[in-house]
């Protein structure tokens, strides 16, 4: 499956929403952190990032996660996140992540 990225801001919220959709991995994670820190400097918000849509995510994808949250970190903005799978949102309560972001809405399928 291919590597989409939706985005959007929510000029109400003062928020800006990321939507990876299919595999976030080794292949699709530059472009991911690429467009996310072009989107974040459009904006300089807090970011939420819908993953109902995600499919797939390995090490390389927490990594593009954390690197969007250094870059929000300098200016004191947070990443939210929601509607993970099970199997994602394990990986980062395994690696202990889960400590580092704002989780809500998981899937519960």
């Amino acid at each position: 499956m291919s590597f989409q990225l939706s985005r959007n801001y929510d000029k109400e919220k003062d928020l800006l929403i990321l939507k990876p959709i299919g595999e976030l991995d080794i292949y699709s994670s530059p472009e991911f952190k690429k467009i996310g820190e072009k989107e974040y400097q459009k904006y300089e918000t807090n970011i939420l990032i819908d993953g109902s849509d995600l499919k797939y995510m390995d090490s390389t994808g927490l990594g593009a996660f954390i690197y969007l949250l250094n870059i929000c970190k300098e200016k004191n903005h947070k990443i939210r996140i929601q509607g993970l799978s099970p199997n994602i949102r394990k990986l980062f309560t395994i690696t202990k992540m889960d400590e580092l972001f704002i989780f809500e809405g998981d899937k519960n399928a």
